[in-house]
């Protein structure tokens, strides 16, 4: 596909979104155009382009608000800035959000990267970033079976890379603040694109479980 045909495409959406979406929904749209922010939800997410996190969460303007970076990471608080970390700052001691989420998914290219790490070569800052995994592959690499599957290692560094962030992200001091006066929870989630199914790990479980259709809030 050209550039031109790429940015038609794009064009296209806008338009499609004018006509259709906002159409629909301008009275919401405006009242959220003249109204601060009051996300109740910081979600920290890989920038796969496949994960819509908005989509899966069925959200609109201004309920959650989002990061996206390779790999899904919440790099440890080293009082180096950063746009993670200000991210995250700014979420939690600004906006207030009530919880964080950080959310994994199926196919992530950048724990194959980290299972694999020739994939990196020609790719020095990518590389660089990724050893906000590594911590998450060591502990993935200890609990592995003798001869697991390849994907059977990839589901659960996955895993184990959430629940790693979700650790870094509590050396953050607005989130340590927030968390000690019982103002905000968090939760680690992956996505499986294939079907659709989101599984969580709630705040201190290590057992990501199913959201079922039909079932409960505590689902």
């Amino acid at each position: 596909m050209s550039e031109e045909s790429v940015l038609e495409k794009l064009r296209a959406g806008a338009r499609k979104f004018q006509a259709e979406v906002y159409a629909k929904n301008a009275e919401h749209y405006q009242r959220a155009a003249s109204t601060p922010q009051a996300p109740h939800t910081l979600i920290i997410s890989c920038a796969d382009s496949r994960v819509d996190v908005e989509a899966i969460t069925s959200s609109g303007p201004g309920q959650v608000f989002v990061t996206r970076n390779v790999g899904n990471m919440a790099p440890p608080y080293s009082g180096t800035p950063g746009g993670v970390t200000a991210v995250i700052e700014y979420a939690v001691a600004a906006l207030k959000v009530k919880h964080v989420v950080v959310c994994g998914h199926s196919d992530c290219g950048a724990m194959k990267a980290l299972l694999h790490p020739p994939a990196t070569d020609n790719l020095p800052t990518v590389r660089y970033w990724l050893h906000h995994g590594q911590a998450a592959l060591m502990v993935a690499e200890s609990m592995a079976h003798k001869d697991e599957p390849q994907i059977d290692k990839l589901k659960r560094l996955t895993e184990e890379n959430v629940l790693m962030q979700l650790v870094h992200l509590k050396t953050h001091p607005s989130v340590a603040g927030a968390m000690a006066r019982g103002e905000l929870t968090m939760s680690g989630w992956v996505y499986d694109i294939g079907s659709g199914v989101v599984r969580i790990a709630e705040e201190g479980h290590r057992d990501f479980i199913p959201v079922t259709v039909g079932a409960g809030a505590k689902a």
